[in-house]
């Protein structure tokens, strides 16, 4: 780490030698331990490191930028010169510009230091219990592993971050056969700063391969019908994701094509929703502990109780169009949940999908969509009846957050996230 800390104090002085009025940079030194299971057996151990450097510098309001995997000093040398006629060579914006001067901290997050033996019995104990308890399920390929970054931050107004950080990381693909039968492939995964519990009851592993298992022989959906939508927990970070970018992202606040884009302190949802972005939350492991800006990352609403609080907005943008800054850079969703257990929203549910994963083009800039729900169930007279053939699925995002049916109580942690089930009226379903 002082390497680090002595790098970036280099880097910053030599900017700032070069001409610049303001600059960034960050160093990063990266080791990962990594397990493969390929076709069920453990194939390969390696350790991998990275270091990474990158360095932005701001010359009468003009902007460069450049990376490098190199800490070699001729390297970084000759990455200064490249970016500062980078920052020559562009357009002058008088909105770029950095937080206030925060002074030195330092961020300690997640497993910095590895539990190898624990996190290879864990993995052979997952493998094992997959084995034992869901003998359809085959398992394509499963990477362990421990990653871990120490990193410093520096900028020109005085701030110094210094952060180390680690997590497990257990990533899945599998699918279910039977005969010359078989599912569609579905992939699992979840972080975490620990090894206290097996990987199967983590994240929603467990669900998704016992959901994979009931995917081998599917039900074509018969007709074109409006009905219910009910999202998994990731499928519905996906949604999510969809609606930050077309309704609150920095581009489509900046062109002024979001039709959010006057909407802060007004309904845009069910008052049952509300949409936080933590990395501070409870579950949340290696959340953002700062931006490239120099803020302090901390915890906001983005939809509270269905009203809109707040864009995905950076100093830039809201300098530029005069909108609120985001208070950190997005991701650690996190969705309150509701008051009713899935097997209840199922049960009041008449005609419907429950959608495990969903493959379509990007939405139009109204937030209509239209794809494939995949790992798919259909839901008839309050019943799952039967998964279903890849079916067509369309709607539009806006009008889908106004058509709120009901929240689980049941939530998903990941690690990167806690979402909880959620199911939305008005969606067009389109079977044979």
């Amino acid at each position: 780490m002082d390497k680090l800390y002595i790098l970036t104090e280099e880097i910053i002085e030599k900017l700032k030698a070069a001409g610049a009025d303001m600059a960034y940079c960050t160093a990063s030194a990266g080791e990962t331990r990594e397990f493969n299971v390929d076709g069920g057996e453990f194939s390969l151990f390696r350790t991998l490191f990275d270091n990474s450097l990158t360095m932005t510098a701001f010359i009468g309001g003009k902007k460069g930028s450049i990376g490098l995997n190199s800490f070699d000093s001729d390297k970084v040398d000759e990455a200064v010169k490249n970016c500062i006629a980078s920052a020559e060579s562009a357009e002058a914006d008088p909105n770029w510009a950095l937080a206030p001067d925060s002074g030195e901290k330092y961020f300690r997050k997640g497993a910095v230091e590895p539990d190898l033996n624990g996190l290879f019995d864990r993995s052979a104990e997952l493998v094992e219990t997959i084995k034992r308890d869901y003998p359809l399920i085959v398992v394509e390929q499963m990477i362990v592993t421990h990653e871990t970054a120490h990193t410093v931050y520096r900028n020109t107004n005085g701030a110094v971050y210094t952060k180390d950080a680690g997590y497990y990381n257990f990533d899945l693909m599998f699918s279910a056969h039977e005969g010359e039968a078989g599912s569609s492939f579905f992939s699992s995964g979840v972080v975490c700063d620990n090894l206290d519990r097996p990987a199967i009851e983590l994240g929603s592993i467990k669900r998704d391969l016992e959901d994979v298992q009931k995917q081998i022989y599917t039900t074509p959906t018969e007709g074109k019908f409006t009905g219910t939508m009910l999202l998994s927990p990731g499928c519905l970070a996906d949604f999510m994701g969809s609606i930050v970018d077309k309704f609150a992202s920095d581009t489509t606040i900046l062109e002024g094509t979001s039709i959010w884009k006057d909407s802060i302190g007004e309904t845009v949802a069910d008052e049952r929703l509300t949409v936080s972005f933590a990395p501070g939350a409870e579950g949340i492991v290696c959340g953002q502990s700062y931006t490239t800006e120099g803020f302090i990352a901390e915890d906001f609403d983005f939809i509270k109780n269905g009203r809109l609080e707040s864009f995905l907005t950076s100093l830039y943008i809201a300098n530029k169009t005069g909108v609120a800054r985001a208070k950190n850079s997005g991701g650690s969703m996190v969705i309150e949940a509701g008051d009713r257990s899935l097997d209840e929203i199922i049960a009041g549910i008449d005609r419907g999908i429950l959608v495990g994963r969903f493959s379509g083009g990007d939405p139009a800039q109204n937030g209509d969509f239209s794809g494939v729900a995949k790992n798919s169930f259909l839901i008839e007279g309050g019943k799952i009846v039967g998964a279903a053939s890849e079916t067509m699925i369309s709607g539009n995002l806006s009008a889908m957050l106004k058509s709120l049916v009901a929240i689980s109580r049941e939530r998903v942690a990941d690690g990167y996230s806690l979402l909880p089930y959620a199911a939305f009226d008005g969606i067009t379903v389109s079977g044979k």
